[in-house]
């Protein structure tokens, strides 16, 4: 038995919160937050702030930027230059400002399907066009198709790329020397990479991730990585995350951006919760990643013998699994359909992350274990009595 209780049923209906505004005997693992309580010295330093009792504007002490140093260099092996981070209120506004600010309108940018579906919205919705660097899959493993890969980036209209590292939803971190030869081949085609890195210290027991910046000097060159304690610690909610970017050019830019869009400055509670995350709760998060694993496998033992056409892909990186249901049905946004009305268990199509979506689901099993057996039992009875 750990110090900290994963077991607890916490409430979170009425609340406000996107994943629990469903019916009332819905079970929602869809999208990627956890029901898990905050880490007790993150809920302290929040209810300091509270006890204040003035919420006015708030200025970014030293202790902020020290606070990502010191935990990426002690856990990640990366000494960043503690002048070259930009707070920002999360990875998805600084994503949407870096395509704003660093490519032209009507320019490409490319991601690697399937990816985090939110990506697709950041790069339309700035009036560029999307290319889908689909990734090889063989049934077991996914790896990048270079030949295609290094065909996309030629086109001079590719400008930016957003890497997903550890990858979302498959789960892949990507190794040293995938990152470097992306790294190579990105400047090669003059092509600025976004690393989007808010996945990194959700990864399994033992299990280390590679910042993207840290692979090289090109890669660090020609690159802005994203992160936050927002996942890792199930704090989204607060609005909390910074930008890196070692290269002048680049980092003057991204200041621009975030703060000619007005996602530059701190709100009351940030960077309390900031600095409990990274300087007062690695042990909570410890015993987190052990319960989380604890429930993949659990959860692919299950399905591995309860509906064995369903295969249980499960990479060494966030909370969330990726079942290939290709050989039960191609059709997975209506299968989810199906689960959703009649068994009252929301979980994500595959179709909505791109190319290779098709056939797969993605699960966020960061849950009570009794959450995620009832969820289990639904997913099931669904799948022996759906017919299509």
């Amino acid at each position: 038995m750990g110090k900290y209780n994963f077991d607890e049923l916490v409430e979170r209906r009425g609340s406000g919160c996107i994943k629990w505004s469903g019916p009332q005997d819905e079970i929602p693992m869809w999208i990627a937050d956890m029901d898990f309580a905050a880490a007790p010295a993150i809920q302290a330093a929040l209810q300091k702030c509270v006890d204040r009792r003035v919420f006015g504007y708030f200025d970014l002490p030293d202790e902020w930027a020290d606070a990502y140093v010191n935990w990426w260099d002690r856990r990640h092996h990366f000494k960043m230059n503690r002048e070259q981070l930009i707070f920002t209120t999360g990875i998805v506004p600084a994503i949407s400002s870096a395509v704003r600010k660093l490519t032209y309108p009507a320019e490409k940018v490319l991601v690697q399907t399937p990816c985090y579906n939110i990506f697709f919205n950041s790069i339309y919705n700035n009036g560029r066009y999307i290319v889908e660097n689909k990734l090889k899959y063989d049934g077991n493993d996914y790896t990048i198709d270079w030949e295609l890969f290094e065909e996309q980036l030629a086109d001079p209209q590719v400008t930016m790329m957003i890497l997903c590292n550890p990858h979302n939803p498959v789960g892949r971190i990507w190794d040293r020397q995938t990152l470097a030869r992306i790294g190579e081949l990105c400047k090669k085609h003059h092509v600025i990479v976004f690393s989007d890195e808010i996945h990194c210290d959700l990864t399994a027991p033992g299990q280390e991730y590679i910042p993207f910046a840290s692979v090289s000097d090109t890669c660090r060159e020609i690159s802005v990585t994203g992160i936050a304690p927002t996942k890792c610690f199930n704090i989204a909610g607060i609005n909390t995350a910074a930008v890196y970017a070692e290269n002048e050019l680049l980092h003057h830019k991204m200041w621009r951006a975030l703060n000619t869009d007005e996602v530059a400055e701190p709100n009351a509670f940030a960077v309390a919760a900031t600095l409990a995350a990274f300087n007062e709760s690695e042990d909570w998060l410890e015993e987190l990643r052990a319960y989380i694993w604890n429930n993949k496998a659990w959860l692919t033992e299950k399905i591995k013998a309860e509906c064995p056409q369903i295969r249980m892909h499960s990479e060494p990186a966030t909370y969330l699994m990726w079942l290939d249901c290709s050989a039960f049905t191609k059709d997975t946004k209506s299968f989810c359909k199906f689960l959703r009305s009649e068994y009252k268990l929301r979980l994500a199509a595959g179709e909505a992350y791109g190319l290779g979506g098709a056939g797969f689901i993605r699960w966020n099993l960061a849950a009570p274990r009794e959450r995620l057996e009832e969820a289990a039992e639904r997913f099931i009875r669904a799948v022996h009595n759906y017919s299509e």
